[in-house]
């Protein structure tokens, strides 16, 4: 029986130059499978190129719809950012892809799986966590970790040798990934943390000093958390992200510049563009704050770096990010209604809220006359609450007065050094 191996399929140069090199370090049957993430062109045109290139079988999976409502729902639910500014559209596309990788691999009763990912990169780490977690039988094959090839320049080569056609911009500065959630772009001169990129690195996102002179406003509607209308119509997930990327692209929002730390150990500069993205994340926490009560944001203000960490680091076929997504779905069940944006070159301010589960009394809040709240209440509890600092630093009219008084409270308060 042939050896066969299942490749993680893009179409572009690694991947095309990975067949060949699989079938002639390993005499192996190589089937390609291609994954539609959203991606610009989806699978147009791979199955041609993957068996031009040597595969004996291709599979092309459309999982746009899986990837927004298993995937990017639930890491937009848990409030899931990574260095502070990431919105883990790579990180969030692997675990989908991976699994797909493996099920292609157990109907063609084949006994390893590969990748185009490089040995520095978070990816490797992404995909093989994947493969262990569903698939620990199969064998795990990274050209990159193996080959002699260390450039683009020799990839090309190995292809050209070969005879193996190849659509190839050999002026491209950068690398990029895409998907329904965003579009990434690394190296190049974007390896320069200084250097300021200019607005032909952007594809999706208009330069905000170029955007619509007059502001816009939309409404995003959601039920548990999750993302349900935009201005009031109903959308199923792939429409409403192609639709909020659409409209936030138009007026400059979602671009963010970050200098992140790999899993690996490194850091590196990458230019995100994640427009619908940006939106959804400031609707659905301006709404949160309206619904939840303080203990409950603060709980889930603490879950969301961790629910990043698990992202970024490949971790998703775990226990714990189940574990996580059921508190998660506990604390959504009342965050129910609607946020107003205002949208105006690359700012999106919140305008509006409303909800039927709001938490917020008008009678209560107000700075008006009201029969609700008796202020007189407040000293009672003002003393309650500040009781244990009773006694807890010596009283300053025990220490002087005056400058002196301070400046000898101070030097009792400082730390003995």
């Amino acid at each position: 029986m042939a050896f066969k191996v299942v490749l993680a399929y893009s179409g572009g140069l690694d991947t095309s130059v990975i067949v060949p090199w699989l079938k002639e370090t390993y005499d192996a049957e190589v089937i390609c499978m291609a994954a539609d993430v959203g991606q610009t062109g989806g699978l147009e045109g791979l199955e041609e190129k993957a068996l031009a290139t040597g595969a004996s079988a291709y599979f092309g999976e459309d999982l746009r719809e899986s990837f927004v409502r298993e995937y990017i729902w639930p890491a937009l639910r848990a409030g899931a950012v990574y260095g502070r500014k990431y919105l883990l559209g790579t990180s969030m596309a692997r675990p989908i892809i991976g699994r797909r990788q493996v099920e292609v691999a157990r109907r063609v009763g084949a006994s390893a799986v590969a990748h185009g990912c490089t040995g520095k990169g978070n990816d490797q780490v992404r995909f093989e966590l994947t493969f262990q977690a569903l698939a620990p039988d199969l064998r795990v094959i990274a050209p990159w970790r193996e080959w002699s090839i260390r450039s683009r320049e020799e990839a090309l080569a190995f292809a050209r040798v070969r005879g193996i056609p190849l659509e190839v911009d050999e002026t491209k500065l950068y690398s990029r990934d895409e998907n329904l959630w965003h579009i990434s772009h690394e190296g190049g001169p974007l390896e320069d943390p200084a250097y300021e990129p200019d607005e032909e690195t952007f594809l999706w996102t208009t330069a905000p000093e170029q955007g619509p002179g007059e502001p816009e406003h939309l409404e995003l509607g959601f039920r548990q958390g999750f993302p349900a209308t935009v201005n009031g119509e109903p959308m199923d997930p792939v429409r409403l992200l192609e639709t909020l990327n659409e409209v936030g692209g138009r007026h400059g929002v979602g671009r963010a510049d970050v200098v992140e730390d790999r899993l690996v150990g490194m850091k590196s500069r990458g230019i995100y563009e994640t427009p619908g993205g940006t939106l959804l994340y400031t609707a659905l926490q301006e709404l949160e704050q309206l619904v939840l009560h303080r203990r409950s944001l603060a709980l889930k203000d603490q879950l969301a770096p961790r629910y990043a960490d698990l992202v970024y680091e490949g971790r998703w076929w775990t226990p714990e990010r189940e574990a996580l997504d059921a508190m998660v779905d506990s604390l959504m069940r009342r965050v129910t209604g609607s946020v107003r944006l205002k949208l105006y070159r690359g700012s999106a301010r919140v305008v509006s809220r409303q909800s039927p589960n709001s938490l917020y009394d008008e009678a209560l809040a107000t700075f008006g006359e009201d029969g609700v709240y008796d202020q007189r209440d407040a000293e009672g509890f003002i003393r309650l609450f500040g009781l244990p600092l009773s006694g807890s630093v010596p009283p300053l009219a025990e220490a002087g007065s005056g400058a002196d008084a301070v400046e000898e409270v101070l030097r009792e308060l400082s730390p003995v050094r």
